[in-house]
């Protein structure tokens, strides 16, 4: 599994990324998408302390274009919560690092409608700008967050070109990265995202990894330090690359 490849775009060594969505405090977490304040500072020091250092998927797909990603670790906010600029932007800038927010463009200024769990502010066009001004790369999760492989592949093509003109208009970059809502993503899926001319696209365990379904490590509340290690360790295992 050292060289993964989708539709003719080869990864040679699978660079890690880890999943985050919200930072916050909770009462009821049912989808275990949230990590408090205090375990988000803890898990940026740890990745600080041992040398590595979270940038953009972005910035880590240029870093392996130019011949490696040594030391350096992709980090990824599902969904665009409020949060991402109230609590995390602001601790990942105390460790100058970067990260990748993958927005749903619909629901901009509203909440998580699609979800079943307490519902949660999304964030607002004026703090998409602030965080691509400072330095976060903002990137599409689709218009409505639903199941690509569910949909019909008109509707796939609406949700890739219709998130991606909202995203640009708002922060007035290019948006050139997709996840995939729900991590779901099947052989079309990826073709229609390399179509649509996305740089690059995140699941999370894709059956056929590669660039356009670049595999992505969970992280959670419960993650300290032995468990951020056994994931870095399972990962270099998993794909035989150091990071």
């Amino acid at each position: 599994m050292n060289d993964p490849e989708t539709f003719g775009h080869p990864i040679t060594t699978m660079p890690m990324v880890l999943m985050y969505h919200s930072v916050d405090h909770y009462e009821q977490d049912p989808h275990l998408v949230t990590v408090t304040p205090e375990r988000f500072e803890q898990q940026l020091r740890w990745l600080h302390t041992r040398g590595l250092r979270g940038v953009s998927v972005r910035e880590l797909l240029d870093a392996h274009a130019k011949g490696g990603t040594r030391g350096l670790v992709g980090l990824t906010f599902d969904d665009g919560y409020a949060d991402f600029a109230t609590r995390a932007v602001p601790a990942l800038m105390r460790f100058g690092f970067t990260a990748t927010v993958f927005v749903v463009a619909g629901n901009v200024g509203t909440f998580n409608s699609w979800d079943t769990g307490p519902a949660k502010s999304l964030m607002t066009e004026d703090q998409l700008k602030a965080v691509a001004d400072y330095g976060m790369e903002v990137a599409s999760h689709g218009v409505r967050h639903v199941s690509l492989p569910d949909a019909s592949t008109e509707a796939v093509r609406d949700e890739l070109r219709n998130s991606r003109l909202i995203l640009e208009d708002i922060v007035q970059r290019p948006v050139t990265g997709f996840a995939y809502p729900y991590g779901d993503v099947s052989p079309r899926d990826a073709e229609e995202v390399k179509r649509a001319r996305y740089d690059y696209a995140c699941a999370i365990r894709p059956s056929e990894p590669g660039r356009y379904a670049l595999a992505r490590t969970y992280i959670g509340e419960r993650d300290r330090r032995l468990r951020l290690r056994a994931k870095v360790v399972r990962h270099e295992l998993q794909w035989l690359v150091r990071v």
